[in-house]
Formats: C-alpha cells, sequence, structure tokens
C-alpha cells in the first residue's frame, strides 16, 4: 500500500507535465513542455548537459518552481506544493548518506523522523527494504565500509521505504567505473520491476536509458525531440538530433524519386536504395538516407550480389579499429564522404585492411528516412563530401 502525502486524492500516480515552462532570466531551460508517465513506467528524460532534464526533473521534486504551466500527480496539482508535501523521493548522483549513521539507520532515518510507525514496524520495514536491495549483511555497516555500488543501493532503500509515488533519479550512476554502473542498470530494472513504482531517471548515458527505461523521452533546447520505446526510437528516429545521440547513424544525402506500397524508392550517390518501415508517409523531395553502422555488410566488389540488398559501390576502406568484440570501419566513397560499418569479429572471413576497395549493402528495413529541411545537429556523419 502506497502511502500517501497529507492533501493529496491518492488515485493513481500517473505524472502529468501540462504547458510547463521554466525561465532563468532571459535563458529558457524548459519550453512549453507537455509529458504523461503512466503510473508503474521506468521513464528516461535522455540528452546532453543544458538539454533541460535536471531541470524539469527538479520542477518534480519541487526544488525549482515553473515559471508557467502545471505538474499533476494523479489529478492532484502539485505545481506549488513544498518538496516535503510531495508524495516524491529523489536519488541523486551523489549518495548524502549519513557517515556517522549505520546503513540500517541511513535507511530508517526518513520514517523515523515521521513518527508514525512503530518501533517493531519500522524495523520490518528497513529488514524489507534491505532485502528487497541485497544489503541485509551489511546492516551494521557505516557508508564509508562500502563500495560505491552498495552505498548507491542503500540511498535508494532509504528514499523507497517512504513508498513514494514517484521515485526520481538524478544521473544515479555517474561516480561509478563502467562495469558496476552496467551491473547496477540491472538491479535499478529488477528493483523498480519488484516495486511496481514510477521511476524517472534523468540522464545522459544512452546505453544506460536504452538498458532500463521502458519509454525514452530525448530532450534538446528545453523541448522533446521525440518520445517512445528504446527500440523504436534506435530504429526510427525522426531528427538528425535522435539518429546521432542515440547511438552512430550514417546519414547520406538523397531525393525521393517514387513509392511503391509502403516503400520509398531514392537516389543514393547515382544509386537507387529501398526504404520500407518508414514512420513518415509524406516525405517527398531531398531527404537525409540513413542506416546504422551496425546494419552495414562491406562486401568485395562484385561479391554475392542480392536483390533484397541496397548496395553503394566504390568505397574504400580508410581506417580500421578493433574494439574486442567487433571492428568498426570507416569507408571514403568516391564523393568524399565517410561512412561507417561494424562487423562482428566471428572469425568467419578475413578482416578487411586499409585501402581495401568494398561495397557497402544493406536491407531496406534497415533504411530510414529524415526530412533534409532539418537542421543537422548532434555531430552526425553527414554531407555528400568532407
Amino acid at each position: 500500500m502506497v502511502e500517501q502525502a497529507g492533501g493529496l486524492s491518492g488515485g493513481g500516480a500517473d505524472l502529468q507535465i501540462q504547458g510547463v515552462t521554466k525561465r532563468f532570466g532571459d535563458f529558457v531551460a524548459v519550453d512549453d513542455l507537455h509529458l504523461q508517465v503512466p503510473e508503474g513506467a521506468f521513464f528516461a528524460l535522455l540528452g546532453a548537459s543544458g538539454c533541460g532534464k535536471t531541470t524539469t526533473l527538479r520542477m518534480v521534486a519541487g526544488l525549482e518552481r515553473p515559471t508557467a504551466g502545471r505538474i499533476l500527480l494523479g489529478g492532484d496539482d502539485i505545481t506549488d506544493l513544498k518538496p516535503y508535501r510531495r508524495p516524491v523521493n529523489t536519488v541523486f548522483q551523489s549518495y548524502a548518506l549519513f557517515p556517522h549513521l549505520s546503513v540500517e539507520d541511513n535507511v530508517a532515518f526518513g520514517l523515523r523522523r515521521q513518527g508514525k510507525v512503530s518501533k517493531g514496524e519500522l524495523r520490518t520495514k528497513v529488514g524489507e527494504m534491505l532485502e528487497l536491495v541485497e544489503l541485509q549483511q551489511y546492516a551494521a555497516r557505516r557508508p564509508a565500509q562500502l563500495s560505491g555500488g552498495q552505498q548507491q543501493r542503500v540511498a535508494l532503500a532509504r528514499a523507497l521505504i517512504n513508498r513514494p509515488r514517484v521515485l526520481l533519479l538524478d544521473e544515479p550512476l555517474g561516480a561509478l567505473d563502467l562495469k558496476l554502473r552496467r551491473a547496477m542498470q540491472l538491479e535499478l530494472k529488477r528493483i523498480q520491476t519488484d516495486v511496481g513504482i514510477t521511476f524517472i531517471h534523468v540522464t545522459h548515458d544512452q546505453e544506460e536509458a536504452m538498458t532500463m527505461a521502458d519509454t525514452i523521452a530525448v530532450m534538446n533546447a528545453g523541448v522533446i525531440e521525440q518520445m517512445g520505446a528504446p527500440e523504436e526510437l534506435y530504429g526510427h528516429p525522426r531528427s538528425t538530433f535522435v539518429a546521432n545521440f542515440l547511438g552512430q547513424s550514417n546519414l547520406i544525402s538523397g531525393v525521393v524519386k517514387s513509392k511503391q506500397g509502403d516503400e520509398f524508392l531514392t537516389e543514393v550517390l547515382g544509386t537507387t536504395v529501398r526504404a520500407s518501415k518508414v514512420t513518415s508517409r509524406d516525405l517527398e523531395g531531398d531527404v537525409w538516407v540513413g542506416v546504422r553502422p551496425e546494419k552495414v555488410i562491406l562486401q568485395r566488389p562484385g561479391e554475392g550480389r542480392q536483390e533484397e540488398l541496397n548496395r553503394l559501390s566504390g568505397g574504400r576502406v580508410s581506417d580500421v579499429s578493433f574494439v574486442g568484440v567487433s571492428t568498426q570501419y570507416l569507408v571514403r566513397m568516391a564523393s568524399g564522404q565517410e561512412l561507417m560499418a561494424f562487423e562482428q569479429n566471428t572469425g568467419e572471413r578475413r578482416p578487411f585492411a586499409v585501402g581495401d576497395d568494398v561495397d557497402l549493402t544493406w536491407l531496406a528495413e534497415h533504411t530510414f528516412l529524415l526530412d533534409a529541411r532539418q537542421d543537422v545537429r548532434a555531430g552526425a556523419e553527414l554531407g555528400d563530401g568532407e
């Protein structure tokens, strides 16, 4: 049973952000944001520094007040509520644990301060939280005696023991090393599934967002560029920003020539390239033709010509990078543009070397199209020249 803050109806926990704007002087950090997060979701706000994601989280937490708009939780307007009156808790990158208290006392701190539960009930609740985060055997230790990942789990247990309707996570894994961060990603996802509370996770790390979240909102300059499931955003980006912020993309200048049912025929570098599963049905004229590097298959000229594959001929390998599980190639086309291809190191064939002539091939269903009138942002690999 989720405990509710006083004065709130408790009619569900859908979070609604309605036309919220936040200005700091002349700077607009968040611009007329509209967003609904369903109860029980693991939701990620993803973007670079300065995009407005942390400001949005702070407004939900009550640490910043919107310049305009409203924030509702379960139908209740919480826009003007003090942070301690909101059924919302926050876990920060800096764990903010009390160094002089044991793990058990750190977790118990919030409930003990409220004075609303008996000692027996408090002990039971703390035990449940420590079991949830798998730290029962560390109950008597101080924070300094724990690893970074263990301290993060203590902070999480301390936030969850109050049973908030929404848990806000502000770059919670940023201070951890790579291996531990990946382990904690899976741990956070497990905990969220176990407790069923809405998690809103703010991060600049695309892998972190895609690993944990059910839904991702990619933010840029105070607005949401695109929102959806990780696989949808990755496979069908709707802007050059999203295409290059979520992973890497080859984007090549092309022109739509015709449509055949659900398939677009485009001209790219003098070659016909087919695109199926295109999100927008009204594209015409100049477009960016996109394909992810891991979808590209390098072939030697004339090798294995297959009707179902798109093919760009006349490339030459300009760089080879071995990265363990895969090899990353840069291929310079006759136009001067360099395109990327990532291949798994299966050992099934001899790798390519710098100077090798190659063709780039891929399936039509792995091609996405973007309106060429969009700005090219986020370090896109674009253009028909250098």
